[in-house]
Parts: structure tokens; C-alpha cells; sequence
């Protein structure tokens, strides 16, 4: 009789430590997004690095894509809760009913990259993408000084090497890679934005944001936190940027950093700016709302 009830009692024990267990992975926090090798990812680095999103209850998962549309792939999939992306990929994934909203601008630093025997002159070949922030940034900071002769090159390692060999005259190049370009002989030229936010953002799913309204908050909360450290002392963040994204070691002190703002959602009217140059180099008509777009409740400012 005593082992009957003993065996009960360890029954008993059994379904109620799956039970608490079963809870407790329930309550478990997590996020997945995906970043490219750029200095904006330098506040999520920074507090993955750190330890400030698991000090929030937060298991992040920080994924690297170095190609674009691999990462829009696991974004439309849902393998990604959110991920950094630039706005005019964004204004074309809204405008073609791809279900994400910016939740924050991200700062970036593209500075143009000069062959090495470039002599200055009227017209200019230069390397970028099409319908791109490489080609909205270089008529930006370009136009009222060259003729631009645009050469649209989707990859960078390609663009690259056509400007090594001299068969480009200048490319807009991310940070940090342009750095890392700039250690192999390339001038680097840095010119300044005219516009308070840059052409980049944070974007959610909006599967994520009905579903993971709490741990996208600590994000954001974190994202903050680790912005205020880099704007006061950058040298950790410059570490971690080549820790993470495996670059020499040699650039630390020649990267170009942004001055990193706390989370903000993008002016309308900035926004109208960059879907009216994407109708224009694109030849399509956008049809964007600018409050269904934007999730301003995460906002500092």
C-alpha cells in the first residue's frame, strides 16, 4: 500500500514540475532579427556584447546577412521577427503588400569610395546599386558637384574591384567596408547628410508586433541603453563591430561612425522624399499611408 502511494506521489510530483516547466518556457522572451555588415547594427552588437538584452529576460538572436535578399527572404517567411533594412527597400516591400512597419530609423555612414588615380573632372563613372540607398545618397551628396555616370553593380566585392582595377571612378560603399577598402589604397570621402535621418530603419513583421508587443518594447528600451554609451565613448562599439563582423583589426580607428540617435520614427515628410525618388527612378506609382506604415509607440522622441 505504501508503494502504491509513493508511486502516486512521485506521479504527482512528475506532472506538476512539467507543468511549472511548461510555464516557464512559455513565459520564455525571444527575438530573431537580421542585420547587415553595417556600423547601424553597431547598438544591437554593442548590447548583445554586452549582455543587456539577457539582463532585460530577452533571447536574442542576432543573424548577419551579407546579402540582402536573402535576408528580405526570411523576413516574408517569418524566420525573422524584424530586421535593419534601408527605406527604399522598404517603400517597394510596402507598396507590394509585404506586411512590416518601421518601428525606428537606424544611422548608417556611406561614404564614396575614389580610385586611386582619379584626377577630378565634369562626369564621373560610379559604382551602386539601382534602385537602391546607394544611388539616393549618391545623387544627394553628388549631383550639384558631377555628372553622374551611374553603373549599377548589385554586389559590393564586385564594385569594389572594378574600382580597384579603374574601370569605376567612385562607389558609395558602407561602412565599415569602406574602411576596410580605404586600408587597400582607396580614398575615402566623407560628405555631409543633409537631411536629419538617414534612409535606413528597424523594421517589425506585423506578425511580430501583434504577438511580440513586450520583447520588441525591450528592444527598443535596450537599443537606447546602448546608444547613449556609444555617443559617449565609441571605441567599445568600434570592438565589437569588428569582433562581430570579422574585419582587421587595422580599421578600428578609420571607421567612419554615425552620430546614433535614440529611437524615432521617420518624419513623414522624409519619408515622402524617398517614395517620390523611387517613383521617379523607378517609374512606378506608390501608394503608401504614411500612419499604416510607421509603429511610433516605441519611439523616445
Amino acid at each position: 500500500m505504501k508503494k502504491k502511494i509513493l508511486f502516486l506521489e512521485l506521479i504527482m510530483l512528475i506532472f506538476s514540475l512539467t507543468i511549472i516547466t511548461g510555464n516557464i518556457n512559455a513565459n520564455e522572451m525571444s527575438l530573431e532579427i537580421g542585420i547587415m555588415p553595417a556600423v547601424d547594427s553597431a547598438p544591437i552588437l554593442l548590447a548583445q556584447e554586452k549582455g543587456y538584452f539577457a539582463e532585460e529576460g530577452l533571447d536574442i538572436k542576432v543573424d548577419v546577412y551579407t546579402n540582402a535578399v536573402n535576408r528580405q527572404t526570411a523576413l516574408q517567411t517569418n524566420k525573422l521577427d524584424g530586421a535593419m533594412t534601408d527605406l527604399i527597400a522598404f517603400v517597394n516591400n510596402v507598396n507590394n503588400d509585404f506586411p512590416v512597419k518601421i518601428t525606428t530609423t537606424t544611422d548608417g555612414s556611406f561614404p564614396i569610395l575614389v580610385s586611386k588615380d582619379f584626377k577630378e573632372k565634369e562626369e564621373v563613372k560610379i559604382g551602386m546599386m539601382e534602385v537602391s540607398v546607394t544611388n539616393f545618397l549618391a545623387e544627394q551628396f553628388l549631383k550639384d558637384k558631377y555628372k553622374l555616370n551611374k553603373i549599377y553593380i548589385p554586389a559590393i566585392p564586385a564594385r569594389l574591384e572594378m574600382l580597384k582595377s579603374g574601370q569605376l571612378e567612385m562607389a558609395v560603399i558602407p561602412e565599415p567596408l569602406a574602411s576596410t577598402a580605404e586600408l587597400q589604397g582607396l580614398e575615402k570621402r566623407i560628405y555631409k547628410n543633409d537631411y536629419d535621418y538617414m534612409p535606413e530603419a528597424m523594421i517589425f513583421t506585423e506578425t511580430a508586433l501583434s504577438k511580440k508587443d513586450k520583447e520588441i518594447s525591450i528592444f527598443h528600451k535596450v537599443y537606447n541603453k546602448a546608444v547613449k554609451e556609444i555617443n559617449e565613448d565609441d571605441q567599445e562599439a568600434r570592438e565589437v563591430l569588428i569582433k562581430s563582423l570579422d574585419l582587421p583589426i587595422k580599421i578600428k580607428n578609420l571607421i567612419t561612425m554615425p552620430e546614433y540617435h535614440l529611437t524615432r520614427i521617420p518624419s513623414e515628410d522624409y519619408l515622402n522624399k524617398v517614395i517620390e525618388w523611387v517613383e521617379k527612378t523607378d517609374k512606378s506609382q506608390i501608394e503608401i499611408d504614411y500612419n499604416q506604415v510607421v509603429e511610433g509607440k516605441y519611439s523616445s522622441q
